[in-house]
């Protein structure tokens, strides 16, 4: 029986393998292993890829948030106790961000088609402490409309995109700075190179997209213990720089990116195409916009059983996410709110095989034992 994983990391990377090792070589020998010249090139070439004009490589995605919303207080755009709305079937990196700086999180619930944060909501949750907005790109679907435009001017909130799962990804309608590419869309964007996700390093990495220069100053000093210069600290910072070998292996895998995402938007079309039981709900593939598919997420009301059925034939699958955020228990203050559609997603989400190796055949092939379930 062919066996379908839902996610290998070597079989992914191994048609890279000799671009990466060289990579790892190249910096090990060259032996600058912090602010070095691949960390440079790849803050070029993410900007250009989300049409920005700055992106600053940091540690990973949670700091890449945590950082924008603390430049945002040191510039003194949010100050503590103001409120940031953020869809409520977030991963709960998102919510974390937003605590952590002293910000409270207002949750939303999504829409059932795009399962991104239902814009039409948003001006009913406003309040005098409202400053920000944080969509969430949520499988690689822009989450981005007219309204999330219209209402954030009319507010005079930041919008600032979680861009963690959407690299590469194209909304159909423009953004603040007249583009359309996802984590150049709002003011800024924080950006996730965690190694399961469509641009993925060999361990952990993230990045700030901005066209402000005050903030990509700003996160680019936090993020380097606050400094400014050398051992002139202006701000109380963090350590979260991306080392080099990080950065050199990005460089590798963007070569590849878009080669990676045509292949997962044949295979989620294969999927939807053939995918006919009427006890599974596909996603929606809007045709105005790129998306990238960093997950293909179906819907079954019995999920447990669907999931074995899968397991019995090979098929990997996995949950994004079973718990949301307000059922978390690091958020108890939040467990006694109300989100029928949130909790409902949480209870019948399955995500599908996308990943390379997998094929269009292969999701054919998947398709077929789904039907028969």
């Amino acid at each position: 029986m062919k066996q379908y994983p839902f996610l290998d990391l070597a079989l992914a990377c191994a048609p890279y393998m000799d671009e990466l090792k060289a990579a790892a070589c190249e910096v090990i020998e060259r032996g600058r292993y912090l602010h070095g010249e691949h960390t440079r090139a790849l803050e070029q070439e993410i900007a250009a890829l989300c049409q920005t004009r700055h992106c600053v490589c940091v540690s990973n995605g949670l700091d890449a948030l945590r950082l924008i919303l603390r430049a945002y207080k040191e510039m003194g755009r949010l100050h503590d106790g103001d409120e940031v709305i953020v869809p409520a079937n977030t991963y709960v990196a998102s919510v974390l961000a937003i605590s952590d700086n002293n910000l409270k999180p207002v949750l939303c619930e999504p829409r059932e088609d795009t399962l991104n944060l239902d814009s039409r909501l948003i001006e009913g949750l406003i309040t005098p402490r409202t400053r920000a907005i944080m969509p969430v790109h949520l499988y690689g679907t822009p989450c981005w409309d007219n309204l999330i435009v219209e209402v954030a001017r009319k507010h005079g909130l930041l919008v600032i995109e979680d861009n963690a799962q959407a690299i590469g990804a194209m909304s159909d309608v423009a953004g603040f700075n007249g583009t359309h590419a996802t984590g150049g869309l709002g003011d800024a964007a924080g950006n996730s190179f965690y190694p399961t996700k469509n641009l993925g390093a060999l361990g952990d990495a993230g990045a700030i997209t901005t066209n402000d220069d005050q903030l990509a100053a700003t996160v680019r000093a936090l993020a380097n213990y606050g400094s400014d210069r050398r051992y002139h600290n202006i701000y109380q910072g963090y350590n979260c720089r991306i080392d080099e070998i990080q950065a050199a292996m990005l460089r590798v895998k963007l070569r590849h990116m878009q080669q990676e995402t045509d292949v997962r938007a044949a295979v989620a079309r294969a999927y939807s195409e053939h995918i006919s039981n009427p006890r599974v709900k596909a996603p929606v593939i809007f045709e105005g916009m790129r998306q990238v598919w960093h997950q293909f997420v179906v819907r079954v009301d019995d999920r447990e059983a669907f999931r074995a059925h899968l397991a019995e034939n090979g098929v990997g699958s996995d949950i994004h996410y079973a718990t949301p955020p307000h059922r978390q228990p690091c958020y108890s203050s939040l467990a006694d709110l109300n989100f029928p559609i949130t909790e409902r997603l949480a209870a019948q989400v399955v995500s599908l095989p996308i990943a390379p190796p997998i094929t269009p055949d292969d999701a054919r092939a998947i398709a077929g034992i789904i039907n028969r379930f």
